[in-house]
C-alpha cells in the first residue's frame, strides 16, 4: 500500500461529520527516528544496529515465533482496517505514515476486546492492532495520536523486540514448572520490558508529531487511566499527580514504585503525560518543528559513543532535578554528603523518625573543646 500525496486533505464525511480535520499538518520528510526517541531507548537501539550482524540473527528467530501464527488470527478473526472497513481509521493511517514519512503503510487491525490498547507487532512487516475499547473510548484528535503513536513504533523497529516480549512471556508462563529455566527466561523478560517501557515515551512523541495537539495526547492518556469522563478530569490537576507521585514518600516508597512498574510494558499514564508535555516544551521539540531533525539518510554515521554521552547526561540530569526520594539519596552519595548514614535512615523514616535532639545530647558533644573549630569539630546536620 503506497502513501498518498497528502491524507489531510481528505475531509470525507459520515452523518454530516467531518471524520478528518481539514487543518494541514506539518511533515517531516526522511525523518530519523532518533529525532523523537528517548534518549535510553535511543542509546539501545542505535548500540544494537552498530552490532555487525545484529538485525540478521534476531531475524533470524523469525523461525521460532509465532509471526505467521499472529498474522492469520488477527486476519481470521478481526477486522482489517481499510477504506471498506474503519475508513477514518484508515486515513488516520495513511495521514500519519505520510507524515513521518514512512513508505510502507502497515497492516492494521480492529479486534473485539473492552480493555483499552494498541500495539505494532510483527518481524518482516509491523502490523497494528487496537481494540475496539480503545476506538470507543477515543476521539479523532485522540485516536490519531494512538495512530501516530504505533507508527512511530514502526518506525524505530521496535516491533521487531516487542514480537519477542510477547513470545518469550508466553513462554515463561510455559516452562514456569522448570525453575531454572523459567529464572533465566524471566531475566530477559525484565530487561525487555525496561526498553520497551522508554520505547513507549519515544512512541508517545512520534504521537504528539503526527497529531501535533499536545492537549488531545492528554486527554487521551487521561482517559486511559480514568475512562470517558473527561468532564470529571483536569489536565493540570492529572500531570500534579505525576509530580506527587515522583517526590511522595520516603526510600520505601521508592523500592515500592520499582516493584509496581516491574511487571509493566507500559510507564504509569501519568508519568507519561509528564514527559511528553516535557519534551513538547523543549527546545529539541521546537527545532523539530522548525524542520531541523536528524534523517534516515544520516543514520549509518550515527557514533555510537555520542549517543551513549547524550543518554549519560540525560540520566544525569534526571537525577540531578528529581524529587524522588532514592534519587535524592544518590545525589547525596555523589556529592560526599556527610552523615549518610543519618540521611539514609531519614529517607527510609521520614523526617519524622526518632532522633536525638541537640538539647538531649550531652553537653561534650554539642560544646567545641578547646581545640575544636567549626572546620574540623562535630557538626549538627
Amino acid at each position: 500500500m503506497s502513501v498518498p500525496n497528502d491524507p489531510s486533505d481528505s475531509t470525507e464525511s459520515s452523518g454530516g461529520a467531518a471524520k478528518v480535520p481539514s487543518r494541514t499538518r506539518k511533515r517531516f520528510p526522511g525523518i530519523s527516528s532518533r529525532a523523537y526517541e528517548h534518549p535510553a531507548d535511543r542509546s539501545a537501539l542505535v548500540a544494537l544496529r552498530k552490532l555487525t550482524g545484529f538485525d540478521t540473527a534476531f531475524k533470524a528467530l523469525s523461525g521460532l515465533l509465532p509471526e505467521r501464527s499472529l498474522r492469520l488470527l488477527f486476519l481470521s478473526d478481526s477486522v482489517r482496517v481499510s477504506d471498506q472497513q474503519f475508513a477514518h481509521l484508515n486515513v488516520m493511517l495513511l495521514d500519519a505514515c505520510y507524515i513521518l514519512d514512512l513508505e510502507k503503510v502497515p497492516s492494521m487491525y480492529v479486534t473485539q476486546d473492552p480493555q483499552p490498547n494498541a500495539m505494532c507487532i510483527g518481524m518482516d512487516s509491523p502490523i497494528i492492532v487496537v481494540t475496539t475499547g480503545l476506538v470507543e473510548l477515543l476521539d479523532e484528535e485522540e485516536m490519531r495520536a494512538v495512530v501516530g503513536h504505533e507508527v512511530g513504533h514502526a518506525l524505530s523497529g521496535h516491533s521487531v523486540y516487542r514480537t519477542i516480549l510477547l513470545f518469550l512471556t508466553n513462554l515463561a508462563v510455559r516452562v514456569a514448572w522448570i525453575p531454572l529455566g523459567n529464572l533465566a527466561i524471566l531475566a530477559i523478560v525484565t530487561a525487555l520490558r525496561e526498553w520497551f517501557r522508554k520505547s513507549e515515551l519515544s512512541a508517545d512523541r512520534a504521537g504528539l508529531l503526527v497529531g501535533q495537539d499536545l492537549q488531545a495526547s492528554m486527554r487521551g492518556l487521561m482517559k486511559i487511566a480514568g475512562g470517558n469522563h473527561l468532564h470529571e478530569m483536569n489536565v493540570d490537576a492529572f500531570l500534579k499527580q505525576a509530580d506527587e507521585y515522583e517526590a511522595a514518600g520516603d526510600l520505601r516508597d521508592s523500592v515500592l514504585k520499582i516493584m509496581n512498574v516491574l511487571p509493566r510494558t507500559h510507564p504509569f499514564t501519568t508519568v507519561r503525560a509528564a514527559e511528553l508535555k516535557k519534551w513538547a516544551a523543549s527546545r529539541d521539540y521546537q527545532r523539530l518543528m522548525d524542520g531541523h531533525y536528524p534523517r534516515r539518510s544520516e543514520d549509518k554515521d550515527t557514533s555510537v559513543y555520542d549517543t551513549f554521552k547524550e543518554s549519560a547526561n540525560h540520566y544525569a540530569e534526571n537525577v540531578k532535578t528529581s524529587k524522588d526520594p532514592l534519587m535524592g539519596l544518590i545525589r547525596d552519595i555523589s556529592t560526599g554528603a556527610g552523615d549518610i548514614g543519618g540521611k539514609l535512615r531519614n529517607k527510609f523514616t521520614g523526617p519524622g523518625g526518632t532522633q536525638t535532639s541537640t538539647q538531649e545530647r550531652p553537653a561534650d558533644e554539642t560544646q567545641e573543646g578547646p581545640g575544636d573549630s567549626p572546620e574540623n569539630g562535630p557538626r549538627a546536620e
